[in-house]
């Protein structure tokens, strides 16, 4: 018995969801990648909170969708597994591009990119191999793959990007180790004026981090 794996080149469609309207009052523009088993358009709620005539918010959407908890009611999704990472990263990255072409956001906006849980690796890769300037780049609770260095980052001085890391101090994911380990190795590779924010809480999203990130 012999088994070959091949690979196709075909078109495929995917969403994506937006909160508030691009306007000529609009001040930030973000752009914000969800963590495993959510939805694009519910991540979303934790954006609600901001200023809607200021803010307008691009959430991509992870294209695995699944059922969680094996009950096939609520649907989830992630963005990368182990299997065939290369490739799926290089769909992902063409992916948003499309996105972030297509948006066309204005040059006087102040552009935010954040990442949660494995949304970090996700904006980590694109930003990396696209060289994607935004003012402000979020990591919030996830790790920067092992692959890319600090050569990948140095466009982001030159364009004065601030730089974000936030993480709860009960998560599950991070115990103080490998805080630290994320903690160096974001200061040596991105930025090493990051700014890092340690919250009481659990491996969450908290809106009011959120908010405080324009205030």
């Amino acid at each position: 018995m012999q088994l070959t794996e091949k690979e196709v080149t075909y078109t495929t469609t995917n969403s994506y969801a937006t909160l508030n309207a691009l306007t000529k009052d609009t001040k930030n523009v973000w752009l914000v990648c969800h963590g495993i088993g959510y939805l694009s358009k519910y991540f979303l709620r934790y954006f609600k909170e901001l200023n809607t005539k200021e803010n307008y918010i691009i959430a991509p959407q992870a294209p695995s969708k699944y059922y969680l908890n094996n009950k096939f009611t609520h649907i989830g999704a992630s963005w990368l597994t182990r299997e065939n990472t290369v490739a799926e990263t290089k769909n992902i990255i063409t992916y948003l591009n499309t996105v972030y072409q297509t948006e066309n956001i204005p040059e006087h906006t102040n552009f935010i990119v954040l990442g949660y849980s494995q949304g970090v690796s996700v904006v980590t890769r694109w930003l990396a191999q696209e060289k994607i300037k935004c003012n402000h780049f979020v990591l919030y609770a996830g790790t920067v793959p092992k692959e890319l260095s600090k050569e990948d980052f140095t466009y982001l001085s030159d364009n004065k990007t601030k730089t974000t890391y936030i993480v709860g101090d009960e998560d599950a994911y991070f115990d103080d180790d490998r805080k630290q380990l994320e903690k160096i190795r974001i200061k040596n590779i991105i930025d090493p004026n990051t700014n890092f924010i340690t919250f009481k809480g659990v491996h969450e999203v908290k809106k009011e981090i959120i908010n405080s990130l324009v205030e």
